[in-house]
């Protein structure tokens, strides 16, 4: 069986609100950039990206859960779950896929309890602060162990 060419891409509760929602911190950026952004990066890389974002928790898990499936990989941002989703992280060491986590802002920076991230363990990436530019590091660097070797 050949391994899929395709990423999960997982963003969390309030991403949807990304170009609007504090903008100081998250930039003007929306959540279709960033979906772009990720998309463009994995087509570079040979892989295809299956985007999903939600407010709700079951619904990220479900996706997670399908992506045993059809996806090599997943990249994830999983906003406030980051740092209260027990269930978000197990999903993902349920998969057993490789996982890339990202941040827009620098989570280390701000308040005490988002310094604290429940999918840290599972993640194999972490790319935290870049702003957007982060989802396509993520998934360089997400492809880069998937496919065993370094780009550049």
């Amino acid at each position: 069986m050949t391994t899929p060419r395709r990423l999960l891409l997982v963003n969390g509760p309030n991403l949807n609100l990304l170009g609007t929602r504090e903008p100081e911190i998250y930039g003007t950026a929306t959540l279709q950039d960033v979906e772009r952004i990720t998309t463009d990066a994995a087509l570079a890389r040979g892989f295809e990206v299956r985007a999903v974002q939600s407010n709700h928790e079951g619904v990220l898990i479900d996706a997670i859960h399908a992506a045993r499936e059809d996806c090599a990989g997943i990249v994830i941002n999983p906003g406030g779950l980051t740092h209260t989703s027990v269930v978000l992280r197990d999903a993902l060491a349920g998969v057993a896929l490789p996982v890339a986590e990202v941040h827009i802002s620098d989570v280390r920076t701000r308040e005490q309890f988002r310094h604290f991230s429940y999918v840290a363990d599972v993640a194999i990436v972490h790319v935290v602060g870049e702003g957007v530019a982060g989802y396509a590091r993520s998934v360089d660097l997400l492809v880069d162990a998937l496919t065993g070797h370094a780009e550049g």
